[in-house]
């Protein structure tokens, strides 16, 4: 039998013969295109271009794609296609806003840069993983068997994924995230507010992360409750903090090489000049954040590194001007309203900056405002508009001071004046004599408490006796912190502590103080409420003004009358557990 025939049977034992068919015949697969060959047929890229690149890949060991994508001979977006249908698999390009950074960690760092694998972000039980080496199954059963999750493999370049690991585990990576995803809706300036000086200033901050990054810094600082927002440079990092409840809290350390971009957009916004970076600069603007008007102040600062910004967040929803709603004990409260219900006479408010003063000054002005009166204020600048009340800004650049102000304001038959500051002899001249003649007068100073702001005045050239005559009354204030009340505890301080911050109550009594946690930034405090020291200036204190006689003498005349000290008022706090002795000691602990 020939060897053809020998191939179609088959002998199954003795007798028995098997028609078997020949084999059946099939076309050799078709090769698999390469992708720079896909890349040519498509005429992205010519042959020549082909030849150049993997020249340059044999020198750096690259893929061919990423080595395309380096010469510039192609955009990473247009091969981001041909590499899907080449490996079957999803391919992206690694960019800002696709990690989640609560999930970047889930893959250690070691782990990531050994198997040039970066987690994204994770559904459920799935986790999603950029790798230059999406089929390698040995990677993919590490990943898992580490994370116990279970891993879809994507495809990035190599060279992006290093580039993304160096940042995703630095501690500002978060910031990133956050800018890129966050609608730019957020917070809106209010319109003809700000505009940019040029063309180049919007290439500057629009269309980028910048816009979304300060809207971001200025939504958290209203959630969050901020006074003001800090943006400093630093050699490493731009660190941004926010002054909550009287403390700066650190925010974020944002990229230190967008620090600028950052600076100029603030600028932009408060109509400032972004190309003067030397001298300090003042501006201001509205900004709608979810629904509700802030209004911003805007502060620029030249320093070593850079401009140092600070915003001062004036939200109008959490202001009350009313004096019942202050905190103030209630004989204090009846004294300031007593002093406020004098037809004429100055009235003082003292205190640090930031301690409330103007806020107890709009209060005292909405409870004597009427249509019947008068009032006219001078300020700089006027920080919140009033109905019923003429305010005017002061402004140094028309020659348009306080003293000045001052003046032209008595020629408009006023009834009530409030002056934001006195701050030289000039204007405490001018005030003592309208408070003199039948105006009632209101203004701050800048002293420790209440009776140091009768020599203040003394000290700016008053004469004591127009003092003693002017004054009515002078309220000393300070606001301290309260406790979180959630993470509140008790507490049984040292007999020595106690004596050293002048405490005369029951040594063996409990105090609170807040062990730290998320909901108060781990400072063991939340809210702030306010100390108080009234001196009423009635016939004990005034003879003592016109005889010049000491600043103990007057304080001591003021205690041993009844009169409650600052500390003696935060002491009290402590006692019915509104706030610390620590924090007591700090605001109003002086000699």
């Amino acid at each position: 039998m020939s060897s053809s025939l020998d191939s179609q049977f088959a002998n199954d034992g003795p007798g028995k013969t098997i028609l078997v068919p020949p084999p059946e015949r099939t076309a050799p697969a078709p090769r698999k295109q390469r992708l720079g060959e896909r890349l040519i047929n498509e005429n992205l890229i010519t042959e020549a271009e082909l030849e150049a690149a993997m020249q340059q890949q044999s020198q750096k060991g690259r893929r061919i794609g990423e080595t395309l994508i380096e010469l510039g001979i192609i955009e990473e977006d247009q091969l981001i296609p041909y590499i899907e249908k080449q490996l079957g698999i999803r391919a992206i390009r690694l960019r800002d806003g696709l990690v989640d950074p609560k999930v970047v960690g889930i893959i250690s760092q070691r782990v990531a840069i050994r198997l040039s694998a970066l987690a994204l972000f994770k559904v459920r039980d799935r986790l999603f993983v950029a790798m230059a080496e999406p089929q390698n199954l040995k990677n993919i059963d590490e990943i898992q068997r580490t994370t116990g999750l279970q891993v879809h493999p994507v495809f990035a370049f190599e060279s992006a994924i290093e580039k993304m690991i160096g940042r995703c585990y630095e501690d500002d990576f978060s910031v990133d995230t956050v800018t890129a995803n966050l609608d730019e809706s957020a917070v809106e300036l209010s319109e003809n507010e700000a505009e940019p000086d040029s063309n180049a200033i919007e290439k500057l901050v629009e269309g980028s992360p910048i816009i979304n990054l300060v809207n971001y810094l200025i939504l958290q600082a209203m959630r969050k409750g901020a006074s003001d927002i800090h943006i400093e440079p630093s050699r490493k990092y731009t660190l941004v903090r926010f002054r909550i409840d009287g403390q700066l809290v650190e925010a974020l350390r944002p990229r230190r090489d967008i620090h600028p971009a950052v600076v100029s957009r603030v600028k932009v916004m408060g109509k400032m000049d972004i190309a003067q970076q030397r001298v300090p600069q003042d501006g201001r603007c509205q900004v709608n954040v979810e629904g509700k008007d802030v209004d911003l102040r805007i502060s620029t600062m030249p320093t070593v590194l850079g401009e140092k910004v600070v915003l001062r967040v004036l939200d109008r929803r959490r202001l009350t001007f009313n004096l019942d709603e202050l905190g103030m004990p209630m004989q204090l409260l009846q004294d300031f309203k007593g002093l406020l219900g004098k037809p004429h006479g100055m009235i003082l408010v003292t205190g640090p900056t930031g301690s409330g003063k103007t806020t107890t000054l709009y209060s005292a002005l909405e409870l004597i405002k009427s249509i019947h009166r008068n009032i006219i204020t001078i300020e700089d600048p006027v920080e919140y508009q009033l109905e019923l009340i003429n305010q005017v800004q002061a402004d140094k650049s028309r020659d348009f001071h306080f003293a000045g102000a001052l003046r032209a304001i008595l020629r408009q038959d006023p009834d009530v004046i409030m002056i934001g500051e006195i701050r030289d002899s000039e204007t405490a001249e001018v005030a003592v004599q309208a408070a003199l003649t039948g105006h009632l007068v209101l203004s701050t100073l800048h002293t420790n408490d209440a009776a140091s702001a009768i020599t203040r005045l003394s000290d700016m050239g008053v004469k004591p006796y127009k003092v003693a005559a002017s004054l009515s009354g002078i309220i000393a204030q300070r606001l301290v912190r309260r406790i979180c009340t959630e993470c509140k505890t008790n507490f049984y301080p040292t007999a020595e502590f106690l004596q050293s911050v002048n405490y005369a109550g029951d040594m063996r009594k409990s105090f609170s103080r807040g062990e730290g946690c998320r909901d108060c930034f781990d400072t063991g405090y939340q809210g702030r409420t306010g100390i108080y020291e009234v001196l009423v200036v009635d016939q004990h204190i005034r003879p003592l003004i016109t005889t010049e006689n000491s600043l103990d003498s007057i304080r001591d005349t003021f205690i041993n009358n009844g009169g409650q000290t600052l500390l003696h008022s935060a002491l009290g706090l402590a006692e019915q557990e509104e706030t610390t002795l620590e924090e007591a000691a700090r605001v109003a602990f002086f000699d």
